[in-house]
């Protein structure tokens, strides 16, 4: 219940802060918000801090699907996260929220996309919805090529293969 309420309340930050900004000509999505990571779960869920305080955020990475943490590769990719975000100002691009109401965003160090640096990197997958093509497949068809990060082991097994058989860590 509690969570429920925490991810309620996250939202309505959220919108409450795209509000403020009024009807500017850029949307609230598309001019995000500057944010301290504070935190990182995994390798696609972090916890951020806005500059003029409050309660943290949970945010979901937007557009890739990381191991499990329990899973093999699983604290290589949140290490490689953690390195690259953890206390460090990020953009956000809240881009909506996911069916476990968490916010789904999409962060930027600078001019870079965060998200398809760790596929570049082979730390996760793009994420495919329906048999669609992920936002990432190009970073990701090239790290496999080239055999980096997770996918050094051809074998390395999808995310949403290994909760489909062993269920989310606990």
């Amino acid at each position: 219940m509690r969570s429920w309420i925490h991810g309620r309340r996250t939202l309505a930050l959220l919108f409450l802060l795209a509000g403020a900004w009024g009807t500017a000509a850029c949307s609230f999505a598309e001019t995000g918000y500057i944010a301290e990571v504070t935190r990182v779960h995994d390798g696609d869920s972090v916890w951020v801090r806005l500059p003029d305080g409050g309660g943290p955020l949970r945010l979901r990475l937007e557009g890739i699907d990381a191991p499990e943490i329990c899973q093999p590769g699983g604290r290589q990719a949140r290490d490689r996260l953690a390195e690259m975000t953890l206390g460090r100002e990020v953009r956000v691009e809240v881009t909506g929220q996911d069916r476990y109401r968490r916010a789904l965003a999409r962060l930027w160090l600078g001019e870079d996309d965060v998200q398809s640096r760790l596929v570049a990197e082979g730390w996760a997958w793009s994420y495919r919805r329906r048999g669609q093509a992920g936002p990432y497949d190009r970073q990701e068809a090239k790290a496999r090529r080239q055999g980096l990060g997770l996918f050094s082991d051809t074998q390395a097994e999808a995310p949403w293969h290994f909760r489909r058989r062993h269920g989310p860590c606990s």
